[in-house]
């Protein structure tokens, strides 16, 4: 048995796996984010160890102990700063934080050379100018920060005593040389750091450490080997078997991302395309990025007062498409992929008398599936051929849902049976490669396919003209425009 823990935004997930691959037990437990003001996004770490103890020990205790090796994955970005005491300093900065978006530009200027070395745009989201905006505006805490952790990366070090990271959750730093797969001291000395104060890197399916005694006995497990895993996205592919050239998937979590494996380092920052290490050796990969999907349809769900995302999946199917002129523009923290762009904020457009609950839902999934659209687009001008794309995620469970998708991006979805464990699930296989080896393409392979959903001509006429609607709104609500 193996077990995959991700550390997500809005919850944990443990996932365990017998030897054939198969789902045994799950568990979860929820977490909460905190906004102290507009464009922040904070996470108490300590609230990642107790939700992540909660959601293993809700595994069967038979299951538990015959677990022979643990994987981690994780929501990527998160600025964890520890003192030298290994004591958490303030709240960890998410993923979705946007408030060092100064930073961004400071830190391109000071490293000319950044995007090629480190493959992305500095964009607020990502760990390294969130550390600028500590220095400049926290320079007393700055001043003590001994080690600096992502989110999954804290919760390794509670299990095993080890500081240690993964390749694709580091590249995500901005610190990460990603072609040489290392850290680069040019890039850590503009944010006034230095490897010192950073994990050792691992590749994904290697062990970093063990279970501490104290943990494997409160978890009811034996100390088995703790392995280095990966970011939640790059886990997620691994678990549904995209490692190989162009392999896609599309990734329906609180944000939305169109992953494709490549085999090589393949970087194209001019559209806020991420290019980032795989968690497998000799494999990188691209990535369009949205920071608001499935985040969406909880927020207006809770907007409308529907009971949670199936009532509002019902509603939305129930008005069906084209019924209405409303038009969503998902932008609730900001976007990256392809605007780069921390300022936009989500809008309502062709709201009128008639407008109610149901055309909200269904402006919403469509507002989300030309988003996502967009950032095809931005894979496709960088040469990337996309001809399927696996789903994952949440938002995996609505085939309604992922009708839209499939017309606005005019490309078959496949729908992988155990496709909504997500990244969890990629978290256990890069333990079972770890703890059993063997080969690779039998480990990683793509599950069993549940149902396909091809891409519907009138559908695809139906939302075209709302997708160019789409299209021309977003330069209309920058700031810079005003409504």
């Amino acid at each position: 048995m193996f077990l995959g823990i991700d550390i997500g935004t809005s919850g944990v997930k443990a996932v365990a796996l017998d030897e054939t691959g198969s789902v045994a037990a799950q568990g979860t437990a929820a977490l909460s984010v905190q906004r102290p003001r507009p464009g922040w996004s904070e996470q108490d770490p300590e609230a990642w160890w107790r939700a992540t103890t909660a959601a293993v020990q809700a595994i069967d205790p038979a299951v538990r102990r015959v677990v022979r090796g643990v994987g981690l994955a994780g929501q990527m970005h998160g600025a964890t700063l520890l003192g030298a005491d290994d004591k958490v300093l303030r709240p960890a900065i998410l993923w979705n934080d946007v408030r060092a978006h100064e930073e961004c530009a400071e830190l391109e200027a000071a490293v000319p050379a950044l995007r090629a070395i480190a493959g992305n745009i500095a964009m607020p989201g990502f760990t390294a100018p969130k550390l600028a905006w500590v220095r400049k505006h926290e320079p007393e805490l700055f001043a003590q920060v001994a080690s600096v952790l992502l989110p999954k990366d804290y919760v390794r070090l509670r299990m095993t005593g080890d500081k240690a990271s993964d390749l694709s959750d580091a590249a995500g730093t901005l610190w990460v040389d990603v072609a040489n797969r290392c850290w680069n001291d040019e890039i850590l000395a503009a944010t006034g750091l230095t490897k010192a104060q950073m994990p050792a890197l691992f590749e994904g399916s290697e062990a970093t450490g063990t279970l501490l005694p104290e943990i494997a006995e409160l978890w009811g497990m034996p100390a088995v080997p703790v392995v280095a895993g990966g970011g939640d996205n790059a886990a997620g592919a691994v678990g549904v078997g995209v490692v190989g050239e162009c392999d896609a998937l599309l990734s329906l979590g609180t944000s939305g991302v169109i992953f494709v494996a490549t085999e090589s380092f393949r970087p194209n920052p001019a559209r806020a395309v991420h290019a980032f290490c795989h968690c497998l050796p000799g494999v990188w990969h691209q990535m369009s990025v949205h920071l608001s999907a499935a985040s969406c349809i909880d927020w207006v769900a809770r907007l409308t007062g529907a009971s949670g995302a199936a009532e509002l999946f019902a509603r939305a199917e129930d008005t069906g498409s084209g019924s209405g002129s409303e038009l969503f523009l998902p932008y609730l923290s900001g976007e990256r992929t392809p605007h780069n762009d921390a300022h936009v904020r989500g809008a309502f457009l062709g709201l009128h008398n008639d407008t109610d609950a149901g055309r909200l839902a269904q402006a919403v999934l469509e507002g989300v599936a030309f988003a996502l659209a967009d950032g095809l687009d931005a894979l496709r001008d960088a040469g990337t051929k996309v001809s399927e794309l696996a789903v994952i995620g949440g938002g995996a469970r609505s085939s309604y849902w992922g009708r839209i998708i499939s017309a606005a991006f005019e490309v078959p979805l496949v729908y992988l049976k155990g496709g909504e464990v997500g990244p969890a699930l990629g978290a256990a296989r890069l333990a079972q490669m770890a703890v059993d080896g063997g080969d690779p393409s039998a480990i990683f392979a793509q599950p069993p396919v549940s149902h396909r959903i091809e891409p519907e001509a009138a559908l695809i006429d139906q939302l075209a003209p709302r997708k160019a609607a789409f299209r021309l709104a977003y330069p209309r609500i920058t700031p810079k425009k005003g409504l």
